[in-house]
């Protein structure tokens, strides 16, 4: 039976009840979904699906219990897994670093200056010495590029340098092209602005430098003097024995004078390379065209090897000398002889020396 009380309204009914049911879970329903998006996708829009973590944004007091589990987000920058992989990464990789340590910068260029002679003249050292300035980079190691390694090209030759900035010079030294009749022309034409530095000695000690070496690493080989002379008794001399041979320094220079001008040969002193490093690095200083930056500071005279050394620098803890095979004894010769050797070589010091015009007093 139907009844109605005035002012009241009557029992709720069925219909209106789902309806409000239906509305209410499609709200949760609705809620639940905004807030599971926001959590799976990271301000960059990477989904969960990617690996991105899952992180709350700030979300609202009514969604903090539903999202009670998810952690706040980092600060804004790079991914985590992105960070430790640069931490992973060794510096040196990071800076491109050489092996030296120092910043891998600059370009692999062709030498602007070589030292092309002579043997057992002093060229290591005055590589060592050289190497010192920072305006130089030289490479270490005889590429014999001019003499035997010339069909390899250029670009091979290139790859072998080290790396250099606009203001500093590339050198290399290689004492064997001062007596190869092509090297003159070779250089010439990879480039006709090339400095040379030529380091000449005393060429009957030169000589005898020259054979005690050999001898060192061939025991078996004949006498200083049987290898001197084709006829000793008639003053002979066997031009054909290289150790003889490169001491001729006037005849090999005609050569590189045919492309080179004088003033863009330096001749370095042997003999005074020993006695005053810092006079003879000087004048190649200033052949160069660099400051004068090695100077007297830089060495000291080691007794026991009878040459000068380089002191201890910041990069260096020891001071460092030429190694064991320089500065070794040399075999003892027949006074004789090697007055026999300077009457031989007399005419072609007094032509170097006029070339030169410099008396390096061999005499």
């Amino acid at each position: 039976m139907a009844y109605r009380v005035l002012g009241r309204a009557g029992p709720p009914q069925p219909r209106r009840a789902r309806r409000l049911l239906f509305a209410f879970t499609l709200s949760l329903s609705c809620t639940y979904l905004c807030y599971s998006f926001l959590c799976c996708c990271d301000d960059l829009g990477r989904s969960r699906l990617l690996g991105a973590p899952r992180c709350l944004r700030g979300p609202s007091a009514g969604g903090q219990k539903l999202l009670q589990k998810s952690r706040p987000c980092d600060p804004p920058g790079p991914p985590p897994s992105a960070t430790a992989a640069a931490a992973a990464v060794p510096a040196s990789r990071l800076s491109g670093a050489n092996h030296s340590g120092s910043p891998r910068l600059g370009t692999k260029r062709l030498p602007q200056a070589l030292i092309v002679g002579v043997k057992k003249g002093g060229t290591r050292a005055v590589l060592e010495f050289i190497r010192v300035h920072p305006d130089v980079r030289a490479l270490g190691t005889e590429p014999h590029f001019f003499d035997r390694n010339y069909g390899r090209g250029l670009d091979w030759y290139r790859s072998l340098m080290p790396r250099t900035l606009e203001s500093q010079i590339t050198l290399e030294k290689t004492p064997s092209y001062f007596v190869t009749q092509e090297a003159p022309r070779r250089i010439f034409n990879m480039s006709r602005d090339t400095k040379l530095i030529v380091v000449v000695r005393n060429p009957v000690t030169r000589a005898i430098s020259d054979y005690t070496q050999t001898l060192s690493k061939k025991p078996d080989i004949p006498t200083f003097e049987g290898l001197s002379f084709r006829n000793r008794s008639l003053g002979l001399v066997d031009v054909s024995w290289n150790a003889i041979r490169i001491g001729m320094y006037a005849l090999h220079l005609e050569s590189w004078l045919q492309y080179f001008p004088l003033a863009q040969i330096h001749f370095v002193s042997g003999e005074r390379l020993i006695t005053d490093p810092a006079g003879e690095m000087g004048r190649v200083q200033d052949f160069l065209g660099i400051k004068r930056f090695i100077t007297d500071k830089h060495f000291y005279f080691n007794k026991t090897k009878g040459f000068p050394c380089l002191k201890k620098t910041q990069s260096s803890l020891l001071p460092r000398c030429l190694g064991k095979s320089k500065g070794r004894t040399h075999v003892q010769i027949d006074p004789e002889v090697i007055d026999q050797l300077r009457e031989f070589y007399r005419p072609y010091n007094i032509k170097f020396y006029e070339t030169v015009g410099q008396d390096f007093r061999w005499e």
